[in-house]
């Protein structure tokens, strides 16, 4: 079974393992964007950390993971949602060439100027569940190093991830320290913890990839007690819609439009985060400034 997220936690409570393995969704968020195989590998990576970190979160609202860079890359950015709705975006710079070879540094920060940010956006802001942005400079070879480094200096948790994504899926481990509670000591807790991280750090690419979610967790700690929780289903799920556009383009004026079909026989918007193309052509146009108040009955025969 893909597109879910699978919770464990170890038997003393001082370590947690969660698992995401993405296929329909990740195919989902493909269809309209087509990026080189080095940027479309880092973008499901974030994706899969995304939806790893967002099931921890404690509030109604979204995480936003954005890297904002100095390269070909200008901005990568994935938002998940606390119901597990993902959708991501690439920005790249115009004239701007991307090396096959591309690395996280090499496409967002070789001048050094990158920033790594996490936003926590609550839908409704209370005295308990503020609005939060933390921004770092953009540290580490891997995206997975730049969030494990975030988490340990900006959130105090060790919290370590192995992430992989190709054209077909995406897919992510995290491993996380929880503090010591009553009843457990530091030692059994670091224990615990590093016996977990040995085991993880044995995890492959392909693994990720291509085993489910039981069947890896099962290779790993096969010898561990897990206390396993309810699986969440993961979708891709972007608000755009031909309602949203039509409203953009009203809001352009008649006369405005008018005067992009005198030069071209159609309008083409795509989504600015998904990239879903949305066509207009002369008949779309103008029913988007008839006034439907004065239409009378029957008028609908030619809709």
């Amino acid at each position: 079974m893909t597109d879910i997220l699978k919770k464990y936690l170890f038997a003393d409570q001082s370590t947690r393992a969660q698992i995401v393995h993405l296929e329909q969704a990740w195919q989902m968020g493909l269809e309209h964007q087509h990026y080189p195989a080095c940027i479309r590998d880092l973008l499901g990576e974030l994706v899969a950390a995304s939806v790893l970190l967002a099931g921890n979160l404690k509030f109604d609202g979204s995480l936003i993971l954005q890297i904002q860079g100095d390269g070909p890359i200008a901005l990568l950015v994935v938002e998940c949602t606390s119901d597990m709705d993902i959708r991501a975006t690439v920005s790249l710079r115009e004239n701007h060439p991307v090396p096959q070879t591309g690395t996280l540094q090499t496409l967002l920060n070789p001048q050094g100027q990158g920033r790594f940010t996490v936003v926590l956006a609550p839908r409704q802001s209370s005295k308990d569940f503020r609005p939060y942005q933390g921004v770092v400079p953009l540290e580490g070879e891997t995206v997975a190093e730049v969030l494990q480094t975030y988490m340990r200096t900006s959130e105090q948790l060790d919290t370590h991830l192995w992430l992989a994504a190709d054209e077909n899926r995406c897919g992510g481990l995290l491993l996380q320290r929880i503090p010591p509670q009553g009843g457990h000591s530091l030692a059994q807790n670091l224990d615990t913890w590093e016996r977990a991280l040995a085991l993880g750090s044995t995890v492959q690419t392909q693994e990720l990839l291509q085993l489910d979610s039981d069947t890896l967790i099962h290779r790993l700690f096969w010898e561990e007690d897990l206390q396993v929780f309810e699986p969440q289903s993961v979708r891709w799920h972007c608000p755009c819609s031909r309602q949203r556009v039509s409203n953009m383009l009203r809001m352009l004026g008649q006369a405005e439009i008018e005067q992009m079909l005198a030069e071209q026989d159609t309008i083409n918007v795509s989504c600015n985060f998904c990239g879903k193309p949305y066509q207009y052509d002369a008949i779309d146009c103008a029913s988007l400034f008839v006034d439907k108040g004065d239409t009378q009955p029957g008028d609908d025969t030619l809709h």
